[in-house]
């Protein structure tokens, strides 16, 4: 099995543009995670980053793959996650499936170790934004971020609805362009307000909200009359012969 490798325990998480695109991506996380209830949460990857800090649940743990992530409370395959089979309430994945190998295989991963009804929280760049742009431009040669293989939000969909997980919401922003300075993306910060509404799909970042649905069971019994019913549970008597 091929391992993700994170590439955000590297300094880009603090570059000007990993700051405005990760901090987007926190206060959405924030405002979904803050009204979630259970027992236990799961971030994955992105261990620089406390996604979690809005969640209430009493455990609330981070795992980190390959060899960049430490002090984290489990170090783990991200295609084979070392938790039981329906043992959580919440998995957030900041920026994992991009840069795994198996992308599906994580899903189902997550939909194994979930609850019924447990929710997962998932964030990604996406490929059809100036970001995305960025990265086709740097090629395989590209560096951090730009080295991951970007999913669009209509896989996703695909991907969740296969794996019986319900879409509950999604949400796109960062609209400026990937600039490298403060400077410049203040410059563009009018772009926020302006594809909101001109081209709300076009964001450089998504956030998604899906909920594990287990199809309900209901035990079909013989559509028994009372008669017969109580006919049926009167025991046997024995035929005595009588001389």
């Amino acid at each position: 099995m091929h391992e993700a490798h994170s590439p955000f325990c590297l300094p880009w998480v603090d570059s000007p543009r990993g700051r405005y695109l990760l901090g987007w991506e926190q206060q959405q996380v924030d405002l979904l995670v803050a009204d979630m209830f259970g027992f236990n949460a799961l971030q994955v990857g992105l261990c620089d980053v406390d996604y979690l800090r809005a969640n209430r649940m009493r455990y609330r743990l981070r795992a980190g793959f390959g060899d960049q992530c430490r002090g984290v409370a489990v170090l783990a395959a991200v295609e084979e996650l070392p938790f039981a089979t329906q043992s959580l309430d919440l998995v957030v994945l900041p920026h994992v499936l991009e840069f795994s190998s198996h992308p599906h295989q994580v899903l189902r991963e997550v939909e194994r170790i979930l609850l019924p009804e447990g929710q997962v929280v998932i964030t990604g760049f996406n490929p059809f934004s100036l970001w995305g742009v960025r990265r086709a431009l740097a090629g395989n040669l590209g560096e951090a971020p730009w080295s991951g293989q970007y999913l669009s939000t209509v896989r996703l969909r695909d991907w969740f609805s296969l794996l019986g997980f319900e879409l509950r919401s999604s949400r796109v922003g960062c609209y400026a362009p990937p600039v490298r300075t403060e400077h410049w993306l203040r410059r563009w910060a009018f772009m926020e307000a302006v594809g909101t509404w001109a081209w709300p799909f076009a964001g450089g970042a998504y956030v998604m909200h899906a909920v594990k649905r287990v199809q309900g069971m209901r035990l079909i019994t013989p559509a028994w009359r009372n008669g017969k019913r109580r006919k049926a549970m009167v025991p046997v008597a024995h035929k005595v012969r009588r001389n």
